[in-house]
């Protein structure tokens, strides 16, 4: 037996660790393309620190089967940029961590849209971690539908749904400067974007209420809640 000892061992260190279970891995895709001024990008991260750490998202994590989730934050643009790497959200603390860890970071995603790029860097995060979720979901948001560069839109959702990943959308109306506004954004994001099992839209603005319109998606989403088309946060 003691001869077997050393093998044993070395097969033991050779097994890889077991992927940590959690109810939900969540990508949090945000817009920093070059529509999105410096003050609106943090302005997001605002919202979303701010959602994340709401008692009511809290307690509705904490309502789910595994009581926690994992989760990360992604600007994208011409490139992609992981602000805040996976993080389980488990307790308040760690919802605080996470929030003043995207408030922290410099931007560091540039240029015009590449949304099919965002989409597969959406995915990959998924595949290349050590988590394994219950349910899988992209939460994308940005202002605008066309993409410049890289893999079509069509073709990355397609390849995202494939994997069994939701895609959710936020997209950002700008009410409030019309000059910037993209017609029928959410139809856009509906018919272009979304699709899984029980994709849904739901609207926000840059402006005060753009909290209210993350808190809202993010029950939807870590719920599991079906999500009504073109749901805002008013």
């Amino acid at each position: 037996m003691r001869a077997r000892l050393p093998s044993l061992i070395l097969a033991c260190l050779a097994t890889p660790a077991l992927a940590q279970d959690t109810d939900l891995e969540l990508v949090l895709l945000a817009d920093a393309s070059g529509s999105i001024t410096p003050g609106e990008l943090q302005f997001q991260r605002e919202g979303y620190a701010q959602a994340i750490t709401d008692p009511e998202v809290l307690a509705v994590i904490a309502g789910t089967a595994y009581g926690h989730i994992a989760v990360t934050y992604v600007e994208w643009a011409a490139n992609q940029a992981q602000v805040v790497d996976w993080t389980l959200i488990d307790s308040p603390e760690a919802a605080r961590d996470f929030a003043a860890a995207l408030l922290d970071e410099p931007r560091q995603a540039y240029g015009r849209n590449a949304i099919g790029s965002a989409l597969l860097e959406g995915l990959r995060l998924m595949e290349e971690n050590d988590i394994e979720g219950w349910r899988r979901v992209i939460d994308f948001s940005g202002d605008s539908a066309n993409s410049w560069a890289g893999p079509s839109i069509e073709e990355a959702r397609a390849q995202v749904l494939e994997a069994g990943v939701t895609i959710n959308a936020l997209p950002i109306l700008r009410r409030d400067d019309p000059g910037r506004a993209h017609a029928n954004l959410e139809q856009l994001y509906e018919e272009h974007i979304i699709g899984g099992i029980g994709a849904f839209v739901v609207t926000a603005d840059i402006s005060t209420k753009f909290a209210d319109a993350v808190k809202k998606k993010l029950i939807l989403e870590i719920s599991a809640l079906p999500g009504p088309s073109f749901a805002s946060a008013e």
